[in-house]
């Protein structure tokens, strides 16, 4: 089929595009920017992007699949509408994409990016869809000749609900999203359990307290029994964790933390119910690299490391300042600078004394403007919610000649060039710290 993606650029609906098109579709797409993904679709996928969206890009499509923030208003959306082209919403493509696959689908708050991406190095002969760039191999989407998908499941607007899981893993839950949900934590939670029980194999912490409540037959990680040993090591300067996982002897895998060995066992464990060997699956995890914008090493010199990581929500920020600790004890250094990026008003909002207290212990926090993702704007007194902090707030923050430069009112306001320096944030701030912003 001919199938145009309005949104494109989104790393949701960018994997869609790139798997139709390994299935054989022919893809074209919109944005309101050229990105580095909208380049790899063109040049790799051979889909016509159009930059911005413009009404005439559907002509010719037979199918126009739109992300979740493309309002009916759009011009694309209501040429499409006009001539009568099937319009569906990412959650309902789903539908029709996995419908006859055997899909091995990953949910869960938090960890849910990175338990997909393990779970795809510990099933190499599979399909994979993840909401993440896997370093494994470069991509969030990866194909072969079969049916089988690991697919990361999204609760955000209960698509993960369409996801035909015969698999179905679920790392944690806890209420996100909420303005979707209409902060109605039932429905929130109905919708996990409606998850599970779509699958016919489940694997599930539980020491979660929600999905320990669950009446269901599930295989259960109780990670305070189950995985012990937990060492944190340098490997050529980079993080990796042993940990042993109930009988089945000592595991290693890339990244730093608790949540790091959590996240490998579940995968271990989902992979054992498919039919792969303990052997194949210890081997395989020594292939998962990590995931760009996760604990994303980006500049790593001996007296400076910059580290890019997507972390957003108070739980995942906790988690990863935790790792840091770890790391900056490793490595020697003497301060750990974090920037962040708060996403979305509404989250910033419902969460903000979980952040307040979630950048306990760094030695300089400097604040960006909130990544407004579409929503309206909200004021909110972040400098007086975070006096505790030796606090920075500033416009943008830059990198040049390793050198991290913070940005108020075109100023330099601070510089960071040496010891440990972490930009936490789900929007443009993975470019900032780049140097590409």
């Amino acid at each position: 089929m001919k199938i145009h993606f309005i949104g494109i650029g989104g790393i949701g609906l960018s994997a869609l595009a790139k798997f139709l098109a390994n299935d054989g579709d022919q893809i074209s797409g919109s944005d309101i920017k050229q990105t580095e993904i909208t380049n790899d679709l063109a040049l790799n996928f051979g889909a016509k992007i159009t930059i911005p969206h413009h009404a005439d890009a559907v002509e010719g499509a037979e199918r126009v699949i739109y992300s979740a923030a493309v309002r009916p208003n759009n011009p694309e959306y209501q040429r499409a509408k006009e001539l009568g082209i099937e319009l569906l919403s990412r959650k309902e493509s789903l539908k029709t994409i996995l419908g006859d696959k055997e899909v091995y689908a990953v949910g869960g708050a938090h960890g849910k990016s990175t338990t997909s991406a393990m779970l795809s190095s510990l099933i190499p002969d599979s399909n994979a869809l993840i909401g993440a760039i896997s370093k494994e191999f470069g991509s969030n989407v990866r194909h072969a000749d079969n049916n089988r998908v690991v697919f990361e499941a999204d609760e955000s607007d209960e698509s993960f609900l369409n996801s035909n899981p015969y698999l179905a893993i679920v790392t944690n839950v806890e209420p996100e999203h909420m303005e979707y949900y209409e902060y109605n934590e039932e429905r929130f939670y109905n919708a996990y359990r409606n998850f599970l029980n779509l699958a016919k194999i489940r694997v599930i912490n539980a020491e979660d307290e929600f999905l320990a409540s669950l009446e269901m037959d599930s295989v259960k990680l109780y990670p305070s029994r189950d995985i012990s040993n937990i060492e944190f090591v340098l490997v050529n300067g980079e993080p990796h964790t042993k940990f042993r996982l109930k009988e089945f002897g000592e595991f290693e895998v890339f990244g730093f933390g608790e949540h790091i060995a959590l996240d490998a066992s579940l995968a271990i464990l989902g992979a054992l119910e498919i039919g792969k060997t303990i052997e194949d699956i210890r081997k395989n995890l020594l292939h998962y690299k990590g995931i760009k914008k996760r604990f994303d090493i980006i500049q790593n010199s001996e007296n400076c490391v910059v580290i890019d990581d997507y972390g957003h929500h108070p739980t995942e920020i906790r988690a990863t300042i935790k790792s840091l600790k770890y790391y900056q004890e490793l490595r020697g250094f003497n301060k750990l600078y974090v920037i962040w990026q708060p996403h979305k008003y509404s989250r910033t909002l419902d969460n903000l004394q979980g952040f307040v207290e979630c950048f306990e212990g760094v030695d300089e926090l400097v604040i960006l403007p909130i990544w407004s993702a579409g929503e309206i704007e909200v004021d909110i007194d972040l400098k007086g919610a975070f006096s505790r902090y030796r606090l920075h707030m500033a416009d943008r923050v830059t990198r040049k000649d390793g050198v991290v430069q913070v940005i108020k009112d075109n100023n330099i306001i601070q510089e960071y060039r040496e010891d440990l320096i972490v930009a936490f944030g789900a929007g443009d701030i993975t470019y900032q710290i780049r140097g590409e912003g």
